[in-house]
């Protein structure tokens, strides 16, 4: 098993300055935290460690190279507002990102592979 944290705890910190604190505590993944860029709702949210508004293979290549360097795996990439939001604007700006981030997560994943192909 493999221990992490959520990256949201350390909001202060860039996702380089966390991949350091990781691996020199001994975490072996992080989730990174992926909000859009705002003002925070409530506490550990709104934490952008990853900005995936235009994440692109480059960037996710770059992404796995630096988590590579510190010898931490990114076991996932974290948004969790609710979609259902009974304000239908709210709840359409929400799924917006949620989108977002799954691209991202697909580019990384996709780069991922690229990287340990034999």
């Amino acid at each position: 098993m493999q221990l992490g944290f959520v990256t949201a705890i350390l909001p202060e910190l860039s996702l380089e300055e966390v991949l350091r604190f990781a691996r020199d505590e001994g975490f072996a993944c992080i989730e990174v935290m992926c909000w859009p860029f705002g003002e925070a709702e409530r506490k550990f949210a709104g934490v952008t460690h990853l900005d995936v508004t235009r994440f692109t293979k480059t960037m996710a290549g770059d992404t796995l190279a630096l988590a590579q360097q510190y010898g931490v795996a990114i076991s996932a990439l974290g948004y969790y507002p609710n979609p259902l939001d009974p304000d239908p604007m709210r709840a359409k700006r929400i799924v917006a990102h949620l989108r977002q981030v799954i691209l991202a997560a697909e580019k990384t994943r996709a780069e991922r592979q690229y990287l340990h192909r034999p």
